[in-house]
């Protein structure tokens, strides 16, 4: 059993908040605005986590319908179990460790892809990684919802 329940909206709050309280770390990777959703796929439908990052900031985080989740810059999708095996590398390492990384998945697509568009909004996911991958990685850190057994 996973360590995180990818499928709870309280997990990228929290990773959320966890970012809102680290402003001087943030501040060293430069502003980002993007808005960007992680797809979760369980077998009976797939849940899209959508999130907005303004400067130094995640301002919000929702859970959103299919027909509103393409409007995002991209989409990281996965299977849930590709989500929970990657936040279990977060919290067992402090951090992503190399093949765990966001860009090492989205880059190989065979667990988790990275989908849009509009190549202007693909282009943020590498653009911002960095701060993607240190916003994950505050679950390293953090006393997040666990998966109840």
């Amino acid at each position: 059993m996973s360590t995180f329940d990818v499928t709870n909206i309280k997990l990228y709050e929290d990773l959320a908040s966890h970012m809102n309280h680290q402003s001087e770390h943030f501040r060293i990777l430069g502003d980002a605005d993007m808005t960007m959703v992680f797809a979760v796929q369980t077998p009976d439908k797939t849940l899209h986590f959508q999130l907005v990052f303004s400067e130094l900031r995640c301002d919000a985080v929702d859970l959103v319908p299919a027909d509103e989740a393409h409007m995002a810059d991209f989409s990281l999708v996965g299977s849930v179990e590709s989500w929970s095996d990657m936040f279990d590398d977060i919290y067992a390492n402090g951090g992503a460790s190399g093949p765990w990384t966001i860009n090492s998945l989205a880059l190989r697509g065979d667990r988790i892809s990275c989908e849009g568009n509009d190549p202007m909004g693909l282009d943020k996911f590498s653009r911002f990684n960095q701060t993607l991958q240190d916003f994950l990685d505050g679950a390293g850190r953090l006393d997040l919802i666990r998966s109840q057994p």
